[in-house]
């Protein structure tokens, strides 16, 4: 079974003001496994390290100490092996917009892994499997959308494209950056399900980096909660949410809306207009 692990990772960071340095330490020990065909949810408070994580997975930062393997195997960190790695996994950024070229095609922004990662194939055989990748993320007809720019797409759509991308040098693992949180409210839940269907159909290992416990827990296998860059708990999803054991996991719990409460407190206030003359 392919594995993407993250084994004893550390980060730290140097920080300077005027003549004095201090060390940050952003990420303390952490391990984890991910497996093909499962979702991990990865969460906690911003500045809790989970981006962090994400960079190193993505070979954006070097870790302090600590190694990432792919298939039990130390993962390239240049050349031909570097880009083996980086075709197998890939990243969706929190920001659709930010992370789309606004003076390019849709067609341009999948057209470019495909030719990168798979320089054999034709101009035709590219524009076959970009306008594939297009109906594999739900936008359909794939041709209406191929010749459209970013700003001509909603945020829900533009998140779709990312994962498109993301898929197309031939991704076996996905991580995910807080995918939902610049969407609105109404098209989450469908992204969300995006994710979870290809998780399944094509046994994509995927890591959800989210500060949303309600998500994580329906759309993961398993959560691990992070606070001050250690993982202080961790078990499957409906174990943690329902069963919390530490004190911060307990706090996030806490903090997170309750559907019913809401719903309450949406009443009476909805009552208490009523009854105003």
């Amino acid at each position: 079974m392919s594995t993407l692990e993250a084994r004893h990772l550390i980060k730290d960071f140097r920080l300077r003001s005027g003549f004095k340095t201090t060390t940050l330490h952003a990420v303390k020990d952490v391990s984890f496994t991910l497996e093909a065909g499962k979702t991990i949810a990865l969460v906690g408070e911003s500045g809790s390290g989970k981006s962090t994580i994400a960079r190193m997975l993505m070979k954006l930062e070097t870790p302090t100490s600590g190694e990432i393997l792919l298939d039990g195997a130390p993962s390239g960190t240049h050349g031909g092996a570097l880009a083996r790695y980086r075709s197998d996994v890939q990243m969706v950024f929190q920001d659709p917009f930010a992370s789309l070229n606004p003076f390019h095609t849709i067609i341009h922004h999948l057209d470019r892994p495909l030719r990168i990662h798979h320089p054999k194939l034709s101009s035709a055989e590219v524009r076959a499997q970009a306008l594939d990748l297009l109906e594999r993320v739900r936008l359909s007809p794939a041709e209406s959308f191929a010749e459209r720019r970013p700003h001509e797409l909603s945020g829900g759509q533009r998140q779709r494209i990312a994962i498109a991308r993301a898929l197309a040098p031939g991704a076996r693992f996905i991580v995910a950056d807080e995918p939902v949180s610049m969407l609105d409210v109404s098209i989450r839940l469908g992204v969300l399900n995006l994710l979870a269907d290809l998780q399944r159909e094509e046994n994509l290992g995927v890591l959800y980096i989210t500060h949303d416990l309600a998500t994580a827990r329906h759309f993961s296998d398993e959560i691990l909660v992070m606070y001050r860059g250690d993982i202080v708990e961790r078990g499957p999803a409906d174990e943690v949410i329902l069963n919390p054991q530490h004190d911060y996991t307990k706090t996030l719990l806490g903090a997170a809306p309750d559907p019913e409460n809401m719903g309450r407190l949406r009443d009476e206030v909805r009552a208490e207009l009523a009854a105003r003359p």
